[in-house]
């Protein structure tokens, strides 16, 4: 006998259409898997064939043929479990389905019992499914995430029993969907954000050069010696960004949901990611990949933050392959069977010591390193990656007696925020004819078009670049650094103390890594 279901397989943001065909024959009992099945579906034989047994339900005693098609797409997850266990129950006498199962598309992975575990990426396949305008089979844990996709018909599954009910007409969608959120109840929380800039005491330059950053997303380097705020400067950074809406925080949601790390219940993501990974991680865990082709820490950082504590101690490859997506906002994974691409527009915060002991050029404490060791140290970031890099600031240590002084002074992270987005504001109407967002995303022949100089400011401009021997590319970045500075001033033209206070933000290129 033979039968034929209907699934997806994802390949990064990309859903493709998988028909799961069953059949049912002459031969020995056993489950044969073609269509290039990963190790993951191929281990699904053997999680279907107990869950049906041990759910009461008859298994086929001849051998039994699946096939995933396309085949020459390669299939990961365990996302076929459950449209494999149903074209089973079609093929012998477990199910005689009142509904017709073409209208179906059904994703979900099954357990020894045959319960129902989420599965990654729901978010994504429930978008090409209402598309498509079929219903929506899934995993009951991934209800809530399912349901952010509007006008799709979700068929929440919590057991093996569950559907198989379902399609013979015993269990309506209302019962099913009552029992999905009793299990799954909406888990949303109000955003709040307890760090405050306020907390950090003095550092104003550091503060200003921050809501430069975030104002025109713009990539920033912190150096200064240990102790003075650095990490407590980059942990408060996200409160200065405006809330994601609309398209971004359903592109964002996807990829968290791709990789597992969506929290169920809790709505599409409003807050821009924060992603700080220790400087042992490796280059795929850094950048994606595996044999799923997961997402990386670039990608989760997505239309959001990726902050680099401690840079210099990351491997220099791994760094170096930052250096792509800065430029193109994604990443490509090759593999031999498939290429599979990412988003990864994200904001580089990054911090450092200026040497190894951390205290070469502080004013509380005298370096002990040599000359060969602070060279040797600051030669593990290459020039094109500090290039992309728009800003340099120097942190230094406070003095202590204005410590207490300091205490909650300056303005607050609503304060500066409100500030941000006047300037966004400005962007958004600049850019509003073009794929541009933010000055931070000129490219090219863009910088000469919306980042124009007056004479006076081509010639500071020119001699600076002479005077520190910095390459085009931080030319162009200085334009743009410049052209936000403008924006946070409310001022249309580029004025020849903003492009003084941008030029300052490369005065580190010459002092340390010349």
């Amino acid at each position: 006998m033979y039968t034929r279901t209907l699934s997806y397989a994802l390949d990064g943001l990309q859903v493709h259409p998988v028909d799961v065909e069953v059949d049912t024959g002459r031969g020995l009992p056993t489950i044969v898997m073609v269509g290039l099945p990963g190790k993951a579906v191929m281990e699904s034989k053997d999680r279907v064939r107990t869950a049906i047994s041990n759910s009461g339900h008859p298994f086929p005693r001849s051998k039994v043929t699946v096939n995933l098609a396309p085949g020459d797409l390669r299939k990961d997850g365990p996302t076929f479990d459950l449209p494999i266990a149903l074209g089973i129950l079609l093929c012998g006498e477990g199910l005689k389905p009142s509904v017709d199962i073409s209208t179906f598309r059904v994703v979900g992975e099954l357990t020894l019992d045959g319960r129902c575990r989420p599965v990654p990426g729901v978010l994504s396949l429930g978008e090409a499914c209402a598309k498509e305008g079929k219903s929506f089979v899934c995993p009951a844990a991934n209800h809530w995430e399912a349901r952010l996709v509007e006008g799709l018909k979700v068929i929440p599954i919590s057991h093996l029993d569950e559907l198989v009910a379902h399609f013979q007409g015993e269990l309506s969608i209302e019962t099913l969907m009552e029992r999905a959120e009793q299990k799954h109840p909406n888990q949303h929380q109000e955003s709040f954000h307890p760090l405050d800039f306020a907390d950090v005491a003095g550092q104003s330059a550091a503060k200003r050069a921050l809501t430069i950053a975030a104002a025109g997303r713009h990539n920033l380097l912190m150096v200064g010696p240990p102790g003075s705020g650095k990490s407590m400067l980059a942990e408060r950074f996200p409160t200065l960004l405006p809330s994601l809406a609309g398209p971004e925080a359903l592109e964002v949601t996807k990829i968290h949901s791709i990789a597992g790390q969506l929290q169920g219940g809790l709505g599409l993501m409003r807050e821009r990611p924060f992603r700080a990974p220790h400087h042992t991680i490796s280059d795929a865990a850094l950048i994606g990949g595996g044999s799923d082709a997961r997402p990386g820490e670039i990608s989760l950082s997505h239309l959001g933050v990726l902050f680099l504590d401690e840079l210099p101690e990351f491997r220099r490859s791994t760094l170096e392959v930052l250096r792509q997506p800065l430029e193109s906002g994604q990443v490509n994974i090759g593999r031999v069977q498939k290429k599979t691409e990412y988003p990864a527009n994200f904001q580089l915060i990054a911090a450092m010591n200026p040497c190894p002991c951390g205290y070469y050029g502080a004013r509380n404490k005298p370096c002990r390193c040599t000359g060969q060791q602070v060279e040797r140290y600051l030669s593990k970031l290459s020039g094109p990656l500090l290039d992309r890099i728009d800003l340099h600031v120097e942190v230094n240590v406070p003095n202590p007696p204005s410590l207490r002084q300091q205490k909650r002074s300056g303005p607050t992270s609503a304060e500066l925020q409100e500030r941000v987005k006047g300037a966004v504001a400005r962007q958004e109407h600049r850019y509003r004819d073009v794929a541009r967002h933010r000055n931070g995303d000129l490219r090219g022949p863009e910088v000469e078009r919306y980042c124009p100089l007056d004479q006076e400011g081509e010639t500071l401009l020119v001699r600076g670049m002479e005077e520190m021997g910095l390459s085009t590319r931080a030319f162009h970045k200085i334009q743009i650094v410049a052209r936000t500075i403008a924006d946070l001033d409310d001022s249309e033209n580029i004025t020849s103390d903003h492009l003084s206070e941008a030029i300052g933000y490369r005065v580190l290129d010459q002092h340390l890594f010349s």
